[in-house]
């Protein structure tokens, strides 16, 4: 079997977690003796591919020139929805004029706005951002989704969610599971004891591995930790509202440590010297540093936005985003509480690339 991926145009000069998956699957699938490629263009050669498969529903204007593509050489589509809306971030949290539009605009309205306004800014206007200046978001996004063969979400509460908003009936679908590398993320590789003094700094703090932005709500982390923990920060920081970075910066003390983005390879050691992994998120699905902590045997804080109940059920420790108090009661239960290594256990089982590979094979096979 050849398939091509499909996704995003800036899938490697933004990277993401779509990006991880996009690369792991290809990783794993060809274990599986399934032949891979990568593509970032709209209408690419799909000679000698079997079916085309497309990431993240997000980015509507992109996958429709790809799938109409797709479609017009008779070719069969799956498609990884990864897909959440910002909405309840955008009209509580997001502050100023922004905020104000948000609560008076359909959620696909602010989609429509922010997504040629991005590409606008990276200089990214292609057809597809033309189609959905004209077209709009949503009637983009529902006509990727009536085009698709078979559904491959992260979790089955996504699915019931894309469902729902595109009004979708008889559709195939198969549940990939979002996954960590067990390879990678092995604590019985790393021995504390013959770690670097200049790491061994950060023993026993609270770690968020994430991008420092109000979606993620890096502020409340850090009001929330105040001075009672070390706070160590790993990820890049949105460029894009550098207000609320100044009040990042303004609300942390000295015991905030902030490191930007670090080598994937780099992060085993941080979660196994971190007491506990916050990622205090207006909507995740569900977080793969999430996934990562938990399988370094890292208590996990974070909120039931999105999906994250699907994967963690009650081993995590739950907050509310906008809620500082509500933050530092979940850290300092996470703080003081054994990890439960059943956990580590149904990560290791369940959530791992070779079962997301399997299962994407399946999804294949459907169609």
């Amino acid at each position: 079997m050849k398939v091509l991926f499909q996704s995003r145009s800036n899938l490697y000069s933004a990277p993401g977690g779509d990006t991880t998956q996009i690369e792991k699957t290809k990783e794993y699938l060809e274990k599986l003796g399934v032949e891979v490629d990568i593509s970032i263009e709209l209408e690419p050669d799909l000679t000698g591919y079997d079916l085309v498969h497309l990431f993240n529903l997000m980015d509507p204007q992109e996958l429709y020139m790809q799938i109409k593509h797709a479609k017009k050489y008779n070719k069969k589509v799956a498609l990884s929805t990864i897909y959440g809306l910002y909405t309840e971030f955008e009209r509580k949290a997001r502050g100023g004029f922004a905020q104000k539009v948000a609560n008076v605009l359909s959620p696909y309205t602010i989609n429509y706005i922010k997504t040629f306004l991005r590409h606008l800014k990276d200089g990214r206007m292609n057809k597809g951002v033309y189609y959905m200046l004209f077209r709009g978001y949503y009637r983009l996004a529902k006509k990727v989704t009536e085009n698709v063969d078979v559904f491959l979400p992260n979790s089955f509460s996504e699915m019931k969610r894309v469902a729902k908003e595109y009004k979708l009936k008889d559709y195939k679908h198969v549940v990939i599971p979002n996954a960590v590398d067990t390879r990678l993320f092995n604590p019985d590789k790393i021995n504390i004891d013959e770690l670097d003094e200049d790491v061994l700094q950060y023993k026993d703090c609270i770690l968020s591995v994430a991008r420092i932005e109000g979606r993620k709500a890096t502020l409340n982390l850090v009001k929330a930790v105040g001075d009672k923990y070390p706070l160590v920060l790993i990820g890049n920081q949105t460029k894009n509202d550098p207000g609320f970075i100044k009040a990042v910066y303004d609300a942390a003390g000295p015991n905030v440590h902030f490191m930007g983005a670090i080598p994937h390879d780099k992060l085993p050691v941080f979660y196994k010297l971190a007491r506990v992994h916050a990622l205090i998120s207006w909507m995740e699905t569900p977080g793969l540093s999430s996934l990562e902590a938990g399988a370094m045997g890292t208590n996990i804080v974070i909120t039931e936005k999105g999906d994250t109940r699907d994967y963690f059920e009650d081993y995590a420790f739950y907050c509310e985003p906008d809620d500082v108090a509500s933050i530092r009661k979940a850290i300092d239960e996470a703080y003081n509480a054994p990890f439960d290594n059943k956990l580590k256990e149904k990560i290791y089982s369940e959530y791992i690339w070779e079962e997301t590979a399997k299962k994407t094979l399946e999804g294949y096979k459907m169609i």
